[in-house]
């Protein structure tokens, strides 16, 4: 049973970093992209990284709670 047990939590820890690394490289397309757009390289000041990582924490605790479920 301890065999199975820790065979989704390597399941889950997989899918979690495929699904993270698939979502930073389509953010970094769709940034790459609209710089190109707009003729520029892409600027991200110190408020904006703050903002993204307020939301960033914001849907990770989101997806914390639930596991949280009873």
């Amino acid at each position: 049973m301890l065999e199975q047990n820790e065979n989704w939590k390597m399941k889950t820890l997989l899918l979690g970093t495929l699904v993270g690394a698939l979502i930073g490289l389509g953010t970094g397309y769709l940034l790459t992209r609209t710089a190109e757009e707009n003729g520029n390289r892409p600027e991200i000041t110190t408020g904006d990284a703050i903002k993204a990582s307020l939301g960033i924490i914001g849907v990770v605790r989101g997806i914390v709670a639930l596991g949280d479920r009873k």
